[in-house]
């Protein structure tokens, strides 16, 4: 039996500032963008290749949630350097490539696995990209 990830709920305080950053800025596409009454707004985009999306919206998450308060995310990509100057040409403030030395993070690009950008949405939710690598 497969079981995948398809969704994860991230918190905002502003959809319209939000949908922007991840459709405009990191690029995901818009699946969904549907309102239910006068209370809940759903917003589900999809980052370019994945099988899994993110949902934002009004009334679609923990009451307890609070914009800002995932971290973790994770975006694995092919070539960290490109992907890093794409979300920067887009707007996005990325930190530079690092990698974990030692237990700690230092500047430049690791080995197989080992290289990071990473950078937060406007309301603080924090991601890193990593480099996977080369499949073939």
């Amino acid at each position: 039996m497969d079981w995948k990830l398809e969704l994860v709920p991230i918190p905002v305080a502003d959809v319209e500032r939000a949908k922007r950053f991840y459709s405009e800025q990191m690029g995901f596409a818009v699946d969904h963008d549907m309102s239910v009454g006068g209370e809940v707004r759903i917003v589900q985009l999809t980052p370019p290749g994945s099988g899994c999306s993110i949902v934002i919206g009004a009334g679609v998450e923990d009451p307890g949630a609070r914009p800002g308060a995932v971290h973790g995310l994770q975006l694995v990509v092919p070539d960290i350097a490109s992907a890093r100057a794409e979300l920067a040409e887009r707007g996005v403030a990325v930190g530079p490539v690092q990698h974990v030395e030692n237990g700690r993070l230092v500047d430049g690009p690791g080995g197989a696995w080992n290289s990071f950008v990473y950078f937060s949405d406007p309301d603080g939710n924090g991601w890193a990209l990593q480099e996977r690598p080369s499949l073939g």
